[in-house]
């Protein structure tokens, strides 16, 4: 990592919309992430990646996108004397709520905050919403996952 500027960094193969639009004002009363199938990549038994968002959630039950540029995969690995069998035999929402607490905070080694509330901000303010990262740091964090999530998980 020497000579990066350090912290947050989109993943280099992330869907990345600049400059999202501006949305109509509110007060936030919630933050969180969004995890989805990343439809990129296809359905396999042994591996998945998936897509995650940041939001912010308002008062009046909109929630606006900060951020969709970050994700992960996950793999099952052989150990060589048996087939593993498939991915979602061995993935709950557990697993995966903590793959997405992970994948969205900053790159660095020793961050200066735990989660990049400052530069969530900003991307709020970008969208026409008044909150600080002091605000940020005051609500709760909810990850959700889309029906694709659920269904994918689910038994055949």
């Amino acid at each position: 990592m020497s000579g990066e500027k350090p912290g947050w960094r989109a993943h280099p193969d992330a869907k990345v919309r600049a400059n999202l639009p501006p949305v109509e004002s509110g007060r936030v009363v919630g933050l969180g992430a969004i995890c989805d199938l990343d439809l990129r990549t296809p359905d396999k038994a042994r591996s998945q990646s998936f897509s995650v968002s940041e939001f912010v959630t308002l008062e009046d039950g909109r929630r606006v996108i900060l951020h969709e540029d970050r994700g992960f995969t996950t793999a099952l690995r052989s150990t060589g004397t048996s087939d593993p069998g498939d991915l979602r035999e061995h993935t709950t929402l557990e697993h995966l709520t903590r793959d997405v607490l992970n994948v969205v905070l900053p790159d660095d080694n020793e961050p200066k905050e735990g989660h990049p509330y400052s530069w969530l901000a900003d991307l709020a303010r970008a969208r026409g919403l008044s909150v600080t990262a002091d605000d940020l740091r005051g609500l709760p964090y909810e990850v959700t996952f889309t029906d694709t999530v659920r269904r994918w998980l689910a038994p055949a």
